[in-house]
């Protein structure tokens, strides 16, 4: 018997997430699986809650990823992006020879080694009065 869920199919592998908040200013996502159109959703709402909090890194660690579609390789652009605006800064780690392979040919690596641009005053969380 297969039991699917989140619209996944037999043939795609769940994704699984590991969130380590115990530094909150560097939130760590533990990756593993397929991210793919079927199962990227999770992540996407992940990193949209952590630059809520307006973290000064997001870290997103592939080391058990197993495949990514355009629509994973979508979820970490929108994270940058987002990121971007916000002033928090994307780092990737234990990333897989495919997923840097997939990251130079789209010229995603080029995009995320861009240098911050200046947090925009209307973004910018107030900081509390001592």
């Amino acid at each position: 018997m297969t039991v699917l869920s989140h619209g996944r199919t037999s043939e795609t592998t769940p994704l699984r997430l590991s969130v380590d908040r115990s530094d909150p200013a560097a939130p760590l996502v533990r990756v593993a699986g397929d991210l793919a159109y079927a199962t990227a959703a999770p992540l996407r709402e992940e990193i949209d809650r952590l630059l809520a909090t307006a973290p000064r890194v997001v870290a997103l660690d592939f080391a058990d990823l197993l495949f990514i579609d355009s629509t994973g390789l979508a979820v970490i652009v929108h994270a940058w992006r987002e990121g971007e605006d916000r002033g928090t800064a994307l780092e990737l780690r234990q990333v897989p020879r495919f997923l840097r392979a997939i990251l130079d040919m789209t010229g995603v690596t080029g995009l995320l080694a861009r240098p911050s641009p200046p947090v925009r005053p209307e973004t910018a969380r107030p900081t509390p009065s001592a």
